[in-house]
């Protein structure tokens, strides 16, 4: 589903990593690990197009990056880019909507997700974890063959991670693939994959 290829990113003048290369299959789930500071967001922005790396190359198969990115990527940032304004139905229904989804997908994602009764409330009155659920419905709304995600489960209590890795897997069992940033092991099999030590 990717293919990177002798990939150098940098922060400033500081080389996160170089000569980075690695592959993702489908169905498979890539665990980022590394200390703070070692390059685990800058390489998900580097696959999500959101920075340019000072080297090498990613491909996607069968589609130009540019075509992957629009289309079959999802992106979750350790910050959820929720508008906290917006009642959390205003706020499901745009983003869902953004990436392609029916009202039939986002009905579906309120309900695996148990947001119904969190539907009516701003955003900004929501829990750090509520928000989380918010913010992952989308990619349940709106299917998508390759999940990139930043600290996935940092909010989330010990129940809402055992659910969100049983979607993990549904995904991966779908043909689907994801790379996830992590300093806990993901709750599904997956392959690790380490960034460094950081400075």
């Amino acid at each position: 589903m990717i293919s990177v290829s002798a990939l150098t990113v940098s922060r400033g003048d500081r080389v996160l990593f170089s000569q980075l290369s690695f592959t993702l299959a489908s169905g498979e789930a890539l665990a980022l690990t590394g200390a703070n500071g070692s390059g685990k967001t800058s390489l998900l922005r580097a696959l999500a197009g959101f920075i340019r790396p000072d080297a090498g190359t990613v491909a996607f198969a069968d589609v130009e990056p540019a075509g992957a990115r629009a289309n079959h990527i999802h992106w979750l940032g350790h910050l959820d880019g929720l508008k906290t304004g917006r009642r959390a139905r205003e706020e499901l229904a745009f983003q869902a909507q953004w990436s392609g989804a029916t009202v039939d997908g986002i009905a579906a994602a309120v309900d695996v997700l148990a947001l119904e009764p969190l539907l009516d409330l701003e955003v900004r009155k929501l829990s750090a974890g509520q928000r989380r659920r918010l913010a992952f419905a989308r990619l349940i709304a709106a299917p998508r063959p390759i999940w990139l995600l930043d600290e996935p489960f940092a909010p989330l209590d010990a129940r809402w991670r055992a659910a969100l890795g049983l979607l993990m897997q549904a995904h991966l069992d779908k043909g689907g693939g994801l790379v996830a940033a992590v300093h806990d092991p993901l709750p599904l099999p997956a392959r690790t994959l380490d960034i460094g030590t950081g400075r």
